[in-house]
């Protein structure tokens, strides 16, 4: 009996997680829905089979499998979201605030937190060559 409602549930959910993936309007909020709902789901779908079965390997096998979702699901999401907005894939028009709006270095797509911690060569990298001459020419 639990078994069939951790398996509906999590067929629901894995549900839910297509629907999002189709009327999401950029690639951040797509990314967002298919990370969150359907590693949920699959984590209900996957626990529901040792409970069935009444298996201690199976259980630990599905322990194994359940940590191991839950670690790189939501490391690969950041990953891929990363390499989006590097790229330049643009944000749904309606967004509200952009926390990595002018952050991002346009030729070499570094942040400015790492270039300002790797020393002043790649930090001066972060201000145009006006601003960089100016300040040798004034010393």
């Amino acid at each position: 009996m639990i078994s069939m409602a951790l398996l509906s549930f999590g067929t629901l959910l894995m549900l839910v997680a297509a629907f999002g993936v189709v009327r999401m309007p950029d690639v951040y909020l797509r990314l967002s829905v298919a990370s969150k709902a359907s590693t949920l789901g699959l984590v209900f779908l996957v626990v529901a089979v040792p409970l069935s079965l009444n298996d201690l390997g199976t259980l630990s096998r599905v322990a194994a499998v359940v940590l191991f979702v839950f670690l790189t699901a939501p490391v690969a999401a950041h990953m891929i979201g990363r390499a989006a907005y590097v790229a330049g894939v643009p944000v749904w028009k309606e967004t509200i605030h952009d926390d990595l709006k002018g952050k991002y270095h346009p030729d070499t797509r570094a942040l400015a937190s790492q270039t300002e911690s790797h020393g002043s060569d790649q930090e001066s990298s972060m201000h145009p060559p006006e601003s960089s001459n100016a300040s040798q020419g004034a010393g």
